[in-house]
């Protein structure tokens, strides 16, 4: 049986903490998250790794060759 891997940023939602999904696919998920990394930027709590994972996201999300509106 495969164990799944844990992620440690969804290990810290909480019980009643909202949470919001975006699909690679989805056309507004690439701007989405460059607006992110541009909110956090200069927030010192945000490791610089983690708005380049952010980036790299981003980026990966923009090539995907099956976009479209989010459903």
């Amino acid at each position: 049986m495969a164990t799944k891997k844990s992620n440690p940023t969804l290990d810290k939602i909480g019980d009643n903490e909202e949470v919001f999904t975006l699909r690679g696919r989805d056309e507004s998920a690439p701007q989405t998250v460059v607006f992110w990394i541009a909110a956090n930027i200069n927030n010192p709590g945000c490791p610089d790794a983690k708005l380049r994972e952010a980036l790299d996201c981003a980026l990966k999300m923009r090539r995907t060759a099956e976009r479209r509106a989010a459903d």
